[in-house]
């Protein structure tokens, strides 16, 4: 199943730098895995934002509820979810 995914992320100045990077480092190691397993096929981000636009291709709604919320940032993240189906115009 294909899902659009929106994710605006909202890291809180009381959070300290350290902290931050940190996690933000953890967040790059999970995505690029799932990317790597073809879980995360599309990964854009939205220019001049601190949010990205991305295609997960998984099994179920509840495996994408299981991936985003094992998300480091997923704490300071807001999330909109679209399930996609395939257009029937499309030629791919």
């Amino acid at each position: 199943m294909l899902y659009l995914v929106h994710m605006i992320v909202d890291i809180p100045g009381s959070l300290g730098p350290d902290e931050a990077a940190r996690i933000k480092a953890e967040e790059k190691a999970y995505s690029q895995g799932l990317q790597r397993a073809g879980k995360w096929p599309h990964l854009w981000r939205v220019v001049g934002e601190y949010a990205n636009y991305s295609v997960f291709d998984v099994e179920s709604n509840d495996e994408l509820h299981d991936t985003l919320g094992k998300l480091p940032l997923f704490p300071f993240m807001k999330i909109t979810v679209t399930p996609l189906a395939k257009h029937p115009s499309a030629i791919a």
